[in-house]
């Protein structure tokens, strides 16, 4: 890896770490800069997942505040995020590069689409609790859970676009702010990166150089996000979910 790439590896990261912790996404920043050094697919993928679990670890750490309260939460999607994480790394060294391809596009639209109804919907559900006289569930039920776990699947996988579908299904399903959603996400993201790079130690080959590159960025960018992310209202932070998340369905139907 040459000066010129090693900068760009590193950038890539700090830019990764902000957007990730802020949005989601950031993996369509790393993996084309990979891929542009001369790393394979599968090995591009897989120092990708080693070199951001800083920055999703620095993101979940800037967000400390809006956990609070949400232990038992973060437990129950932990669990789920754990063994999506594992599946998902696993599908990655058994599967084709392209067997994602086709249904990665669609995903992403239907989870943009709602969050940007997510007022709307969340609306609804609130008023039918009224008239129902039924309690909002801490935990959004069984379809949140089965969700989440689904998604950590995909994040083990590949995990581009990983934190929309994330933010979409608990947006829609539970009642709380987009900052504490966000931070959930945050946690989330790294553990499902953490368990997918612990498989990919032992089971897959990485760069290491790349790896020690995107962490070192992604730690930094990790922080940053979370400083700008807690500023942004409900609205502007549903806003940069949709622009990233147009520009993602955009790169990975053009792949």
């Amino acid at each position: 890896m040459t000066l010129g790439e090693m900068i760009a590896v590193f950038c890539a990261g700090l830019a990764a770490g902000g957007i990730n912790t802020v949005v989601g996404s950031g993996t369509l920043i790393t993996f084309p800069v990979l891929l542009a050094t001369g790393l394979p697919p599968v090995t591009a993928t897989v120092s990708n997942a080693l070199g951001l679990i800083p920055g999703s670890i620095s993101g979940a750490i800037g967000y400390r505040r809006e956990l609070r309260g949400q232990g038992r939460r973060i437990l129950r999607f932990g669990a789920g995020a754990l063994l999506g994480g594992f599946t998902g790394a696993a599908l990655l060294l058994a599967l084709p590069a392209t067997a994602f391809e086709r249904i990665v596009p669609v995903l992403v639209g239907l989870a943009l689409v709602l969050v940007v109804l997510q007022p709307r919907i969340g609306r609804a559900v609130r008023e039918r609790r009224e008239r129902t006289g039924r309690a909002a569930r801490p935990d959004g039920g069984p379809l949140l859970s089965v969700g989440l776990t689904l998604a950590s699947v995909y994040g083990g996988y590949f995990a581009a676009a990983q934190g929309i579908i994330y933010m979409s299904l608990m947006g829609m399903l539970l009642d709380e702010n987009m900052q504490r959603l966000n931070a959930v996400k945050n946690v989330l993201a790294a553990l499902v990166n953490t368990v997918a790079a612990v498989f990919f130690l032992f089971a897959a080959d990485f760069h290491w150089t790349a790896v020690a590159l995107l962490a070192v960025g992604s730690a930094l960018g990790g922080q940053l996000g979370a400083r700008v992310g807690r500023q942004l209202s409900p609205a502007v932070l549903r806003g940069c979910i949709v622009v990233v998340g147009s520009v993602a369905i955009v790169q990975l139907v053009l792949r």
